[in-house]
């Protein structure tokens, strides 16, 4: 038999609405009531009635999350932290692979609260969404609320980094696909900061035409067996990184003595790698919690959230890079 709510407060001698507070954690219930109530309703195997819930509180508490790719390392990380921080607010997740629009109608059906869409091909975002709905990359062109990590700032950031550590020799691996407008910004940020401080582009673009570890270690013998001799080299994910500095110790190269290496996205599993690499980027952590904490206020208070929030992207400093000496 399905216990009830109504049978927890028979059974603990406390009123319905008591039982009710209680199992959603709430402050006016004595914590020793409280934790006799949960402990029953465990016990006895008491699950909520989620649809009653919805009809009562017009909410499902649950957020769908749509990534249609999730095979590197940075997205996967991502997606976890937005779990964890929309656990933190008192709500479910839910993940989908599928394509956008197909995950949209999935949605719908299961009647989430609000939507997070990831995207790597801009044309695939729909212009419109049936639900409150927050996304991340790159703040434009875009019709709901959009988490900018300012992919150009974030280069500069790099560029000038080893600028200062004396690098004038910098070149930069990553994939230059016209489809996904973050690797874009992060190619049309790269030249800009080169001229900003004075630097040449010529041999020092190397095209991945991928993301993989692979295509970063290919792109890299391409590199080293050209006639551009870099004394720095910044990888445009952490994947790729990973496949550059495999390929330089391959090579016999010492990092950082010989070349300097620093590798897009600000995520702890960068201090893992072959050689702990400097990385830089809006720390994952912060895009999550910026991510979730706009899509709630959306769902709260739509007027409330900008249409573009662009966040700062700062630089992990660990033992990748080095100062150049000329030789």
């Amino acid at each position: 038999m399905k216990i009830t709510i109504k049978d927890l407060a028979q059974l603990t001698g406390v009123s319905y609405s008591t039982v009710s507070k209680a199992l959603n954690d709430s402050p006016l219930v004595k914590p020793e009531t409280k934790a006799r109530i949960i402990t029953l309703a465990k016990e006895m195997g008491y699950e909520p009635n989620y649809a009653a819930q919805r009809l009562v509180s017009k909410e499902s508490k649950v957020i769908g999350l749509i990534w249609p790719t999730l095979e590197r390392m940075a997205p996967s990380i991502l997606v976890t932290k937005i779990n964890e921080e929309i656990s933190k607010n008192g709500y479910s997740m839910l993940l989908s692979v599928n394509s956008i629009q197909s995950s949209i109608e999935m949605f719908k059906r299961f009647q989430v609260d609000g939507l997070i869409i990831f995207n790597e091909q801009h044309n695939e975002m729909p212009e419109t969404s049936p639900l409150p709905t927050v996304t991340y990359g790159v703040g434009k062109d875009k019709a709901f609320p959009v988490i900018d990590v300012n992919y150009q700032g974030a280069m500069h950031r790099a560029v000038e980094y080893l600028y200062k550590l004396g690098h004038k020799k910098i070149a930069f691996i990553g994939d230059f696909s016209p489809v996904d407008e973050r690797q874009l910004e992060k190619y049309y940020g790269f030249q800009k900061a080169m001229k900003k401080f004075g630097l040449p582009i010529n041999g020092n673009l190397i095209d991945t035409a991928g993301l993989t570890w692979y295509d970063g270690y290919i792109a890299t013998t391409r590199l080293l067996a050209s006639n551009y001799k870099p004394t720095a080299i910044i990888g445009s994910s952490y994947d790729i990184s990973g496949g550059i500095v495999r390929a330089l110790r391959q090579e016999n190269y010492v990092i950082p003595k010989d070349i300097s290496v620093i590798g897009y996205d600000n995520i702890p599993q960068m201090a893992n790698m072959e050689i702990p690499l400097t990385s830089f980027g809006v720390p994952v952590e912060e895009i999550a919690h910026h991510m979730v904490n706009t899509l709630l206020s959306n769902l709260s208070d739509p007027d409330s959230v900008p249409l573009v929030r662009t966040l700062s992207p700062t630089i992990s400093e660990r033992s990748s890079c080095a100062r150049w000496q000329e030789q």
